[in-house]
């Protein structure tokens, strides 16, 4: 099992860092009391059918006064022979007390008059045992929130690379371009083999509808720029954060064209190494 443990300063980027780790398919729990992880850890392990593969806990000066026995559940949670991993989360203060200003939230110190910078400072000094014991402390004081994404894949997978997931879906126009889909490509000029009867009833999947789609050279001239295209927009949309990213390809109904050409764009980004998946909407359509 995997284990990480998210902790660190209120506003250092934590909910990011666990919405990072759900995107990376980690059943993740937000503030969970203190009392209550190793219990929690016991039923990850005892799990069968890969439930609690994958799991994080973010824990934090919301704990209030059972923060201070935030150790001994890690202590007990390692001696039951999970091997937890636990980042700690660390800006400067200037930084904490304007990200509070933009968002308008209150400090969870602060309470009977305390100010904020006092707030952040006894937040700090609670803390201080547990940044100790990380083992990895991440400065988020410089970071955008494509930075705090890329570092945590970074640590959580030992690759620099964002684990973006493309969807390809297939659709029909006459049945609406699909509501998520980021990119849309029309494939209406290419052959059509609804006008062959031995093919109307095929789909795209079919070697044969695939071979007259590219029957010309048209699809083949076509994807070679769909595929630089794709080439240059997907590592930015990476930079940028982006966690899953919708390409729709569409022809007349999606049974025929758009299905062949979508097989085809999910197979180029597998072959580099993207995690890609190809739906087709609209194929068992008239």
């Amino acid at each position: 099992m995997k284990f990480f443990i998210i902790s660190g300063m209120s506003g250092s980027g934590k909910s990011r860092a666990m919405a990072t780790l759900e995107d990376l398919g980690y059943y993740c729990v937000d503030n969970m009391p203190v009392a209550l992880i190793p219990a929690f850890a016991e039923i990850c392990l005892a799990a069968t059918g890969g439930q609690y593969e994958r799991v994080a806990l973010a824990v934090d000066a919301r704990a209030g006064k059972d923060i201070l026995g935030l150790l001994s559940a890690f202590d007990r949670v390692r001696e039951m022979g999970c091997d937890y991993k636990l980042i700690f989360l660390d800006t400067a203060n200037p930084t904490l007390i304007n990200r509070y200003k933009a968002t308008r939230r209150k400090h969870p110190l602060m309470e009977n008059g305390v100010t904020m910078s006092d707030a952040i400072e006894r937040e700090r000094e609670l803390l201080t045992p547990i940044r100790v014991r990380a083992d990895y402390v991440v400065d988020t004081t410089r970071f955008e929130v494509a930075q705090l994404r890329e570092t945590i894949i970074s640590l959580v997978t030992g690759s620099r690379r964002g684990l973006m997931r493309i969807n390809v879906v297939s659709f029909g126009f006459k049945y609406g371009i699909p509501a998520d889909a980021d990119l849309v490509f029309d494939v209406r000029f290419l052959p059509n083999p609804y006008y062959e009867i031995s093919l109307r009833e095929k789909n795209g999947t079919d070697p044969q509808v695939r071979n007259y789609v590219f029957c010309d050279g048209t699809a083949d001239r076509y994807l070679d720029k769909l595929f630089s295209l794709l080439d240059f927009l997907i590592p930015q949309y990476t930079k940028e954060g982006k966690a899953v990213l919708t390409i729709g390809i569409g022809c007349t109904g999606g049974r025929h064209r758009s299905v062949a050409i979508a097989e085809a764009v999910t197979q180029h980004l597998l072959e580099q190494n993207i995690i890609a998946t190809a739906t087709h909407r609209d194929s068992h359509k008239g």
